[in-house]
């Protein structure tokens, strides 16, 4: 017989975020969620219902179950990144509910960094507003690789087809256009649970799924071994003791791919080669390891390995540059200008960077590139040249998240300025799939 622990580690986990406008409904639309789907503690519910209660609501108010800072609860609305931890017999969750204000989109820069779907509110008296499109762009720029729409407070639009329809055709061109993979639309109504998890008995022209089945539902794959591999050297392990007197390890996290022993690996910058000669995991050797493990390699060789270098196989390898090209969200409140000194750090390597050049921002209104801005402030996305006193082994972020991405730091105190992704902006709008019609709409 198996337990429940044993079902939930069989089952698979779908990171997503959630984000929209302000008031579009994102707490309530978790609060909801987990509250129809039984992941709610009882005493949870109960401090829920008291607080609402004093706040002279009849009704459990459900946002205040991700909204837990006092300025959230005071002001109605979100401002902090909230995680969530739930699952249902089909599927585990990690829910980032983020703010929807514009000063805060940086924490939805956060909040979507690692998320396999992202769920876009739009409300339906609004349809889709400036910070809708810039939700949206700032998934397609992080390559998040699902997108819903759901549509919310059809409830205070009688719940009228045409209205659903005409939001879903508009946003869905926009994010195509992004080049975002696979958009979704479905109908809601988080305060009252129409489409949330249960299917509504006041729309039955749709017939798509809920919110929830489409979660439990959408493929998901955390399948990196088919990617390039990509082992950053975290810990070089040398004991030097009687046991091991010649023992020389490079232990980290395999970030993509599979390694194995035998294989011809170059290590990054210096391009020198070697062959593993053994792998050791949990203190046991393999003769395979794949990502995203944490391994010790062996070298046949004695070369100059160290924290930051990146193992590749022979013939896989990134290209090395010092002159860095990408896109980066801004996220600290101090302006990112041209000639700024700052720290560049990729995977486990930081290196001495100046900002060479700041060529665009982008206007999210129409997509169009405004030239030569001169600073990014908070909240800016634009692109960026970036010089490094180092080179740097860097992936194309749309071919590795993992070793695509870099953060700016200040050298002064460690702030970080900006989140960086090497590479093309947005992914190509023909790889995307065509806004035609009710083509993604699931009716």
């Amino acid at each position: 017989m198996t337990t429940t622990a044993e079902q939930l580690s069989a089952t698979t986990l779908l990171r997503f975020a959630t984000a929209g406008s302000v008031d579009d409904g994102k707490s309530t639309l978790v609060g909801r969620l987990l509250h129809d789907s039984k992941s709610v503690l009882t005493d949870q519910l109960e401090a829920v219902e008291h607080a609402s209660r004093n706040r002279g609501q009849e009704a459990p108010d459900l946002a205040l179950l991700t909204d837990g800072l006092r300025a959230e609860r005071e002001q109605g609305i979100t401002i902090d990144v909230a995680y969530r931890y739930f699952a249902t017999p089909r599927r585990r969750f990690i829910l980032a509910d983020t703010p929807g204000h514009v000063q805060y989109t940086r924490n939805m820069v956060t909040g979507a960094s690692t998320a396999e779907l992202a769920v876009v509110l739009v409300d339906a008296r609004n349809g889709v507003v400036e910070q809708t499109r810039r939700h949206a762009a700032v998934a397609a720029l992080l390559r998040v690789p699902h997108v819903v729409l759901a549509v919310n407070k059809m409830d205070l639009v009688e719940y009228a087809e045409p209205v659903f329809a005409a939001i879903a055709e508009e946003f869905t061109a926009y994010a195509a256009s992004l080049g975002v993979p696979e958009i979704t639309a479905i109908p809601i109504s988080a305060l009252a649970g129409d489409n949330v998890v249960e299917p509504s008995a006041h729309m039955d022209w749709y017939g798509g799924p809920t919110v929830l089945e489409h979660l439990e539902t959408v493929p998901v794959s955390h399948d990196l071994t088919g990617c390039h591999a990509r082992f950053p050297v975290q810990y070089v392990i040398r004991p030097q003791t009687a046991e091991h007197p010649d023992y020389r390890g490079y232990a980290g996290q395999i970030a993509a791919g599979v390694f194995r022993v035998g294989e011809s690996v170059t290590v990054l910058p210096s391009g020198r080669t070697s062959t593993i000669e053994g792998i050791d995991l949990l203190g046991e050797p393999v003769d395979i390891a794949w990502a995203p493990q944490s391994v010790t390699l062996r070298l046949a060789d004695d070369i100059d390995v160290s924290r930051g270098d990146l193992i590749a196989p022979v013939g896989d390898a990134p290209a090395v540059t010092q002159d860095v090209e990408a896109t980066v969200c801004h996220v600290a409140d101090e302006p990112l200008t041209v000639g700024r000194r700052v720290l560049l750090k990729h995977t486990t390597r930081t290196v001495k960077a100046i900002v060479k050049d700041i060529p665009s921002r982008l206007t999210l209104d129409d997509l169009s590139q405004h030239p030569a801005p001169g600073k990014l402030v908070a909240n800016d996305i634009g692109r960026v040249v970036v010089r490094t006193a180092e080179p740097l082994a860097l992936d194309a972020y749309a071919d590795s998240r993992r070793t695509g991405s870099f953060l700016l730091i200040d050298p002064a105190d460690g702030t970080t300025l900006s989140a960086g992704m090497a590479g093309a902006s947005f992914a190509a709008a023909e790889e995307a799939p065509a806004a035609d019609d009710d083509a993604e709409w699931d009716f």
